[in-house]
């Protein structure tokens, strides 16, 4: 049995060990293929308990993705006061990428796992809010480029190079989580392929 919960904080901290059970367990099994009583017996608690805290399984899901945009959207904050736009670009898919290969169940039930079709998207959290939304974060440093003219002149689509760019570094990031351990193919250093991406696709999108 859980302990009895008396405070806010203790509140959030069960909230908190739930959620990365369950996070996990999405991951490792698909989020169809959970019920809360196994989220429950992961932490060693009732189903009861947990029911406490979350609806149902929806609303379980839901926190962890409202959750995980957020902290990704944070992670990145700070890199929209660069000054140069490209350089901006240049670290913003850096940023991208590190939160990636450090939180990869995160990034995995955020960008690899279906979702039932009710489930939030990064722009359903906050769409006008570019401090808790990536998506708007890129776009925005991409439209700022753009009315730089720092882009080749067929290229007048923000929509289009952002999701572009965000495609490009998404594959090497889910490369590199799902398959990086396969023994039968000699992976390049992260560092280089990721570099190596960011490379290829500015000499793609700008000016000469």
């Amino acid at each position: 049995m859980p302990p009895k919960i008396k405070t806010e904080q203790e509140k959030q901290q069960m909230r908190t060990l739930i959620m990365d059970a369950a996070r996990e367990l999405f991951v490792t099994k698909g989020v169809e293929a959970v019920s809360m009583r196994e989220i429950a017996k992961r932490i060693g608690y009732s189903a009861t308990a947990i029911y406490l805290h979350f609806n149902d399984k929806e609303s379980l899901l839901r926190a962890i993705c409202e959750a995980d945009f957020l902290s990704l959207a944070s992670a990145l904050n700070d890199i929209l006061t660069i000054p140069d736009s490209l350089e901006r670009m240049v670290a913003l898919g850096q940023g991208y990428a590190k939160f990636a290969l450090t939180y990869p169940n995160h990034y995995q039930l955020m960008f690899m796992t279906r979702h039932t079709t009710d489930q939030p998207k990064n722009h359903d959290i906050a769409q006008n809010n570019a401090e808790q939304n990536a998506y708007l974060q890129l776009k925005t440093v991409v439209a700022a480029a753009h009315h730089e003219g720092r882009f080749r002149q067929e290229l007048t689509d923000v929509n289009l190079v952002a999701q572009t760019i965000w495609a490009g570094m998404h594959g090497v990031c889910a490369l590199q989580i799902t398959m990086s351990q396969d023994n039968w193919f000699d992976w390049c250093d992260i560092s280089a392929r990721l570099k190596l991406m960011q490379d290829v696709m500015l000499r793609g999108l700008v000016r000469a």
